[in-house]
């Protein structure tokens, strides 16, 4: 089985979407994790749900999690205030990383492999710069477990 087989239809952002709607798609649809594309509409990142989890996570919480039980509970104001006038470029590593994408002619075992690897839940399926569809982790384990 091909990737663009295994390819499923996944919601897209672009690097200039507006964050507080890209993270509410991401909650909303409880997904995994977004593709976002660049300025021309290329895959050229994904941001995985646990980036945005980090991205609202003070850095000295993060750095000694004790702290976490010492404050409110009151994320969820945080979490709008946290991302509103901001893009998805702002949510993004500040260093680029490789962008999980495979050709639409890979092999499950090459995307496993992949998704393995760069340690994200979804994978770009590209036919030359094309975005195709999507692989998620699931979908993977799923046609994975089923008998050929």
């Amino acid at each position: 089985m091909h990737a663009s087989q295994m390819a499923e239809e996944f919601p897209v952002v672009s690097v200039d979407s507006d964050a507080l709607e890209a993270v509410r798609l991401l909650a909303e649809r409880r997904l995994p994790g977004i593709v976002v594309t660049d300025e021309s509409g290329c895959p050229c990142s994904i941001l995985p749900a646990s980036q945005v989890v980090r991205f609202l996570v003070p850095g000295y919480v993060q750095d000694d999690p004790t702290l976490a039980g010492v404050l409110s509970e009151s994320m969820a104001d945080r979490v709008a205030d946290k991302l509103a006038g901001k893009t998805v470029r702002a949510l993004l590593p500040a260093e680029p990383v490789e962008l999980p994408a495979v050709n639409a002619d890979d092999t499950i075992v090459e995307v496993a492999a992949m998704m393995a690897r760069l340690r994200c839940p979804l994978a770009a399926v590209v036919s030359g710069r094309e975005l195709v569809g999507v692989i998620t982790a699931s979908r993977l384990l799923e046609l994975a477990l089923t008998p050929h």
